[in-house]
């Protein structure tokens, strides 16, 4: 990787130079984390193994890279095991952005293919440890950030979801043995932590490591003993999951898998992820159509050239136009995709018709979020946390 390029869980950046056109080089990511990609030969084995078709997030390659992916679905094919989905969400805001809604909507799309339990972690934990908030901030957005994800949809006699706060002690047993094999040293080469880092932090990837293995659900009826644990993730989380899968023998346990997937860019362009702490470069799931238009029109990052007549003569730059990208995820029809790539790039369509095509797309998915947000309630939350 690039001396300046910097993927890990806390921070990503493509480069410390400003250029907003400079994107990730996923294929230096990578080849510094050591994982695979998702090989067309996966994407047939997946096709046999499920009834529904592959998610665009596959075909697209939004969802690109994985940790023994294949042995799960050779499993699913053999019918010789059982598997559950894994992912989380950190809480440091009270609306998730649209960036938050990939890896759900992904696992949404595993649950409902190979009708699987999903638990969901919430590390309420971590963000009062590394942002600048309350103990009863905390608390209160993941609280918030629960309702959010309920939203997408999942099945409630599958899944469970949890805060580190309130259940992470029961599986204190895994959680010890894994943190007392990782010396600080190892610690400090995969995360990055030095003397500034306070001592929480430094122990908390143990925890969001625990729910890789099975054992530390023993009170949920619908995990399975001994069942393998597959982990849709973006990418910048796979520091916690290599070292799970290092770890995994000292608690007899079976090594994860995983599936990752590209970020989503802010407004601002291709050369970092979507963050909610700035909201004008973030697309929020409780903005309305208005707030969504000002955001795409005003601030996201255009591939088109500088005149009218550059832009009919040399087209648009898909590589760097942030409104092409959204469609890329919230787009589904591929033949409007591809027209869409086409004209653009070709200088038939300018780029204010982009970013209208872009506000509608967007503003569809989101206010057809927000309709199912409204219906979830304490008690939907309560029957989600349920553990008894």
């Amino acid at each position: 990787m690039r001396e300046d390029q910097i993927v890990n869980p806390w921070r990503v950046k493509a480069t410390g130079s400003g250029d907003k056109t400079e994107s990730l080089n996923y294929i230096k990511v990578i080849e510094q984390f050591g994982c695979q990609y998702i090989t067309k030969e996966i994407v047939e084995k997946l096709k046999l193994c499920t009834n529904i078709p592959v998610h665009h997030f596959i075909t697209r390659n939004i969802v690109f890279a994985h940790r023994d992916f294949e042995k799960i679905l050779d499993m699913v094919l053999k019918n010789s095991g059982n598997f559950y989905l894994y992912t989380g969400r950190g809480p440091s805001s009270q609306s998730m952005h649209v960036g938050h809604a990939i890896p759900f909507l992904f696992c949404k799309y595993l649950q409902d293919a190979f009708n699987v339990p999903l638990v969901i972690q919430i590390t309420d934990d971590e963000k009062f440890l590394w942002k600048n908030l309350t103990y009863e901030n905390s608390l209160f957005y993941a609280k918030e950030n629960i309702k959010d994800i309920i939203a997408f949809g999942f099945k409630p006699e599958n899944t469970f979801i949890f805060t580190n706060t309130g259940f992470s002690h029961r599986f204190i047993e895994n959680n010890l043995k894994i943190g007392k094999s990782v010396s600080f040293r190892e610690a400090a080469k995969v995360f990055g932590f030095d003397e500034n880092f306070s001592i929480s932090q430094i122990e908390f990837p143990a925890k969001e490591i625990s729910p890789c293995f099975s054992t530390s659900f023993k009170d949920i009826k619908f995990i399975k003993e001994n069942s393998f644990c597959l982990i849709p993730a973006a990418i910048d989380q796979d520091p916690f999951f290599r070292l799970a899968r290092d770890k995994a023998n000292v608690i007899n346990g079976r090594k994860p898998a995983t599936v990752y997937s590209k970020f989503l860019p802010d407004l601002c362009g291709t050369d970092g992820k979507m963050s909610a702490s700035d909201q004008n470069s973030a697309i929020l799931l409780s903005d309305t159509k208005e707030n969504i238009k000002k955001k795409i029109m005003k601030y996201a990052f255009s591939g088109g050239r500088d005149t009218l007549k550059e832009h009919r003569e040399f087209g648009g730059n898909l590589e760097v136009d942030i409104p092409y990208h959204y469609l890329t995820y919230f787009l589904e029809d591929d033949e409007k995709l591809k027209k869409i790539a086409h004209e653009y790039s070709t200088g038939a369509m300018t780029s204010g018709e982009i970013k209208k095509i872009c506000v509608d797309v967007l503003a569809n998915f989101v206010e057809s979020y927000q309709e199912k947000r409204k219906l979830v309630t304490d008690q939907c939350v309560s029957k989600f946390m349920s553990f008894e």
